[in-house]
């Protein structure tokens, strides 16, 4: 009989909680809940007391939601895993996520399952690694990238006894984030909070006026430039299709930079391509690597496959199933 593992997610702009069984062969979700936070119309973004107070609010009914398949067979996870952090740097810290943590411990206490800790930023990468059927890159040394409105990083992960995997980080945006770009372009076009799908819907149908020239040194890129000429694109009476797309590809460009720079410093090792901004069918489909759109955004698979690799052993298996 397989053991189950729940996994939380308490990130600034998604509630999550997940469910997955590990026979010790391959891990299966069971069940993936999530559930945006709500964002006022024209705003950039939500104030983390606002993030907690819809945590909060909302932290219930998704871990019922994504235990109801077995709470009536009265199966008890063995491990709870959870994000605690943005990422595993020291002082990286959001108030976001101690509502994940407390409500972690509060079940690890009730139901005597352990509970561990993870970055927000291990359980990206081991979703995408998990959704594209890779979790064998766990094993060993990799490079993986975590872009979202919170953090463009390119991070070198190894293997860890106690967390499963651990992130050092190489560069990132010396500026603004990709996810911000992609928001702020989306409140010019008018389109909904975030605006990562929809800005993907319209770069889909433009293409991009002018070339993306990103700045870059030592592996460290600036995305702010980007902002000024959209603005710039849009006041001379470009399309908002042809706008979007050149959001699209500076990006894509800028990762693309920063991808030849780390592998310069670490050459042959596999890329991995996590965060929000990473579901993006462009960037998705022009870039070389290890990629799953569908595990890409906010979740807490990641964190479940990680509490169920490390109550293994972090014997990982070869392969998991693709969504």
């Amino acid at each position: 009989m397989p053991n189950h593992f729940l996994g939380i997610d308490t990130s600034n702009y998604t509630t999550s909680a997940a469910l997955v069984a590990y026979d010790g062969s391959e891990i299966r979700v069971l069940s993936d809940a999530r559930r945006l936070l709500p964002v006022r119309p024209g705003e950039r973004g939500i104030r983390q007391n606002e993030a907690v107070f819809h945590h909060t609010a909302a932290i219930g009914a998704v871990v019922r939601e994504a235990c109801a398949g077995v709470s009536e067979k009265n199966v008890r996870p063995e491990a709870v895993g959870v994000s605690t952090a943005p990422t595993g740097q020291e002082g990286s810290y959001m108030p976001c996520f101690s509502v994940g943590r407390a409500v972690a411990e509060s079940l690890g206490a009730v139901t005597g399952a352990a509970v561990a800790d993870f970055s927000h930023q291990q359980g990206h990468v081991a979703a995408v690694a998990f959704g594209a059927g890779r979790l064998d890159i766990l094993r060993d040394e990799f490079i993986a990238f975590h872009v979202s409105g919170g953090t463009t990083e390119a991070v070198l992960v190894r293997p860890d006894r106690e967390r499963v995997i651990a992130c050092e980080k190489l560069s990132g945006s010396l500026d603004l984030k990709a996810g911000q770009l992609i928001d702020r372009a989306g409140l010019m076009l008018g389109l909904s909070f975030p605006a990562g799908k929809e800005l993907d819907a319209l770069a889909r149908r433009g293409r991009s006026p002018v070339r993306p020239r990103v700045f870059i040194k030592d592996g460290w890129v600036s995305v702010s430039g980007a902002q000024n000429v959209f603005e710039k694109m849009l006041s001379d009476g470009e399309s908002r299709e042809n706008a979007a797309r050149y959001c699209v590809d500076y990006i894509c460009e800028a990762v693309r930079l920063m991808t030849t720079c780390a592998l310069e410093k670490h050459p042959g090792l596999p890329v991995l391509y996590s965060g929000g901004v990473m579901s993006n069918s462009v960037i998705s489909e022009t870039l070389d690597g290890v990629f799953c759109p569908a595990y890409a955004t906010d979740n807490a698979v990641g964190t479940a496959v990680l509490a169920a690799l490390l109550a293994a052993g972090n014997d990982s298996p070869g392969t998991g199933p693709t969504p």
